[in-house]
């Protein structure tokens, strides 16, 4: 073996696994879904924002998994590749319901109110992380969807524009918005900055 798939499995926990899949290994198939779905589950909910939905985005994601499995060349760790294609089958899903057109604004449309969402860590703290799950769960369907491409997944709003077919400014439009979003419901919840 070499010392760089040697470094690899060490630091990469699904390596073993991911190659007991590619021989078709059904306990290891099982292994890995166990392992991966409660890591992609509150990432597919995050996107889908209800639950049932969620779970049927999670299952057509496993189907894309092992059947690219054999695409995965082990640059970068897997969950992170993984993580990739929960995330496109999110965004399928949402392109077919079209709530995207139902929730962009025209292009050029400037959002009424900026925010930067500025956050006091000692009131924070009183937020769990279920708590802020849910908010972001239960923000408007384009609110979400840009809203986790940039603030969580770490896009650019010319990626964004490019994966939604969008224009970068209604892009940034629902992510001010979404911001706005979420600090008026912070203020209700008596924990954003004062």
């Amino acid at each position: 073996m070499s010392d760089e798939k040697k470094t690899r499995e060490q630091t990469d926990p699904y390596s073993s696994l991911v190659e007991q899949c590619r021989r078709q290994d059904r306990r290891a198939q099982r292994e890995l879904y166990e392992k991966l779905s409660v890591r992609m589950f509150p990432v597919c909910l995050r996107y889908i924002g209800d639950r049932e939905k969620a779970k049927d985005v999670l299952h057509d994601g496993f189907i894309t998994l092992f059947s690219k499995l054999g695409d995965y060349r082990g640059d970068g760790m897997f969950e992170g590749w993984a993580r990739r294609i929960f995330v496109t089958a999110c965004l399928m899903q949402i392109r077919k319901t079209d709530i995207l057109k139902q929730a962009v604004l025209i292009d050029g449309e400037t959002p009424k109110a900026e925010a930067s969402l500025e956050l006091d860590p000692e009131e924070t703290s009183q937020l769990d992380a279920d708590k802020l799950m849910e908010l972001i769960v239960s923000m408007p369907d384009g609110f979400r969807t840009v809203f986790n491409l940039y603030a969580i997944e770490g896009y650019s709003h010319k990626e964004i524009a490019k994966m939604l077919n969008l224009s970068e400014g209604g892009c940034r439009s629902q992510l001010s918005r979404a911001r706005v979003w979420l600090q008026e419901k912070l203020k209700k919840m008596n924990v954003s900055k004062k």
